[in-house]
């Protein structure tokens, strides 16, 4: 109370009037003034009671499953643009022909064997249109996973669906399907399953509470992963332990956008600092995890950050965006409250003041079944994770490995070691009829985002993925003999062959005839300095030939080389006249 009895108001009206004017000379802008706090303090006081405790995850889940479904929408998007020209019935590696080679191994039928070896629902579809069936899981992997992202909300057959489908790509996939944010996509996607009510599409299923064991499974997933990141570093590439690794990464990662050609050049003890960065991120940050609600929260922020820095740097696929799915877990509906509405903040409030006060509906039959499955879930991951720990305990580290058929459980790694110098395999066709013409003009076939042309600028893609560019990344520093598929491009440029054509950027013999020869030539390739000779024309990488990756080839000369691997030998166009 006031002193001297005064109300609070008689004393507002004693300041104004001892500031020097009369109420009416001041009621405009007091009023006014008084009008706009008021406002603010009711803002405020409605701010308060919107204010969740923590504890809870009815926001974490949707937050969880957007991000799931938009991961998810992005794979399938690649398989519908891809998968034909690489597995389909006219690819590189044809899916049939595999799903053929495994029938065989078990013995001729499409049983438990054969589902075992390779999980597909593609053993239950016809196969007289396999380009068919491909575009039809990946379109319904999009149509489902695009509505769980916009809506918020999902359900277990849902989930499941989105789960199996990408199983079916992924076991079909062979090398184009080899990298491990694949099984990563397949263990995020198997938690997101049970983050669901069974049948119910509400975003806030009051007798399916977000069950703090999934969550968990989620923080789990995030601490292998960077446990599994940061000791296959520390245990493997010499450069990790005396942090010089990052003088090389941004030029010789698989494929560099345009940031990653400044960061390139940045000054020595930012890079050292970097590598340090790393090995606290990957090595130390994940155990905040265990040591309470706050900590749990800074490694999840430590992490989505760490996410961020690398999209940013560079093209990794959709593993960054993926890896930060199961970060969003360490947050609770207190910190996650700042991106939903008050609508949805009031119904989680709601809830919680309901279970504070006791007022809960008594549990249904459904929802101890339910916690009797969350805990089945628990046991299950926990069980699986005996050989994935065992494996991160080892000096033997694998990274990127499965223990079981479906992915349940994996070890994951990244960088392990780091190329010090960048190669390039760059194919050039002629039309000359001898190879060995000096006066041969050889003509360049560029790739839709790996370096080849040294005017072109690097390319943005992420999270978007070019599986090709990739895997011509790894080729580059092994031999064709270990990269066989190089060939069998070779092969398909030299018919012209459309498939093989409509993963690239550029055919130099387009509208003309087909090249009688193709080869491949071997380069290395740096980044030009920024404001040298070099970058003013134009350059944004310098490259020197090594050699021949593979000699000079023809049609007629890889019949016998595409017979001896069951490969249907191109058609040998017919020459113009």
């Amino acid at each position: 109370m006031a002193a001297g009895g005064e109300s609070s108001e008689s004393q507002v009206r004693k300041r104004r009037v001892d500031s020097g004017g009369t109420k009416a000379d001041c009621a405009p802008s007091c009023d006014g003034n008084e009008a706009d706090s008021g406002g603010e303090v009711e803002k405020d006081r409605r701010l308060r009671e919107l204010r969740l405790q923590p504890g809870t995850y009815w926001l974490t889940r949707i937050v969880l499953l957007r991000s799931v479904s938009f991961i998810y929408f992005v794979a399938f998007s690649v398989a519908y643009n891809q998968n034909k020209q690489l597995i389909g019935e006219h690819g590189l590696m044809p899916c049939k022909s595999y799903l053929n080679s495994v029938k065989r191994y078990v013995g001729g039928k499409i049983g438990a064997a054969a589902l075992a070896y390779a999980p597909s629902v593609l053993w239950f579809l016809s196969w007289t249109d396999m380009d068919a069936n491909l575009d039809g899981v990946a379109l319904a992997g999009m149509t489902l996973s695009g509505f769980v992202l916009v809506t918020g909300t999902a359900n277990m057959p849902i989930m499941a669906a989105l789960w199996v489908l990408y199983h079916s790509l992924v076991n079909v996939g062979q090398l184009w399907y080899s990298f491990g944010w694949e099984s990563q996509l397949l263990e995020t996607g198997f938690l997101a399953i049970f983050l669901c009510p069974v049948w119910t599409l509400s975003r806030f299923p009051r007798q399916c509470p977000p069950s703090v064991i999934c969550i968990w499974t989620f923080r789990w997933l995030i601490v292998r992963i960077m446990l599994g990141a940061g000791l296959i570093k520390i245990r493997g590439d010499k450069c990790w332990r005396d942090l010089t690794c990052m003088d090389y990464h941004y030029e010789t990662q698989p494929v560099p956008n345009p940031i990653s050609y400044y960061l390139h050049r940045s000054p020595w003890w930012f890079h050292r600092f970097e590598t340090l960065s790393n090995h606290f991120v990957e090595l130390v940050a994940p155990f905040f995890t265990f040591m309470g609600r706050r900590m749990c929260a800074v490694n999840g922020a430590i992490q989505v950050l760490f996410q961020v820095v690398l999209i940013i740097s560079g093209n990794l696929s959709f593993l960054n965006w993926l890896t930060i799915v199961p970060s969003l877990s360490c947050f609770d509906d207190a910190s996650l409250s700042f991106l939903f509405g008050s609508g949805a903040r009031r119904t989680v409030l709601e809830i919680q003041n309901a279970e504070k006060s006791g007022s809960n509906d008594k549990p249904s039959k459904g929802m101890l079944i339910r916690r009797v499955a969350n805990a089945s879930l628990g046991i299950l991951i926990g069980c699986l994770s005996v050989p994935v720990v065992m494996n991160l305990l080892s000096s033997r580290q694998v990274m990127n490995t499965s223990f079981d058929p479906l992915r349940i459980v994996n070890t994951y790694g990244a960088f392990g070691s780091v190329t010090k110098e960048r190669t390039e395999v760059i194919f050039q066709g002629t039309l000359s009829a001898d190879p060995k013409d000096p006066e041969a003009v050889w003509e360049e076939y560029q790739f839709l985002c790996k370096p080849g042309d040294v005017y072109r600028r690097p390319c943005f893609i992420s999270p978007y993925h070019y599986r090709l560019d990739w895997l011509m990344w790894f080729a580059a520093f092994q031999t064709y003999e270990q990269s066989e598929f190089v060939i069998h491009i070779a092969g398909r440029l030299l018919s012209n062959d459309s498939t093989v054509l409509s993963l690239l950027h550029h055919d130099p013999f387009q509208g003309r005839e087909p090249p009688r020869w193709v080869r491949g030539e071997h380069f290395i390739y740096k980044f030009s300095q920024p404001g040298s000779a070099s970058a003013a024309q134009g350059k944004w990488w310098l490259r020197k030939r090594i050699g021949a990756y593979f000699p000079a080839v023809d049609l007629q000369g890889l019949r016998g080389y595409f017979q001896s691997r069951n490969w249907p030998h191109p058609h040998i166009p017919t020459k113009t006249q």
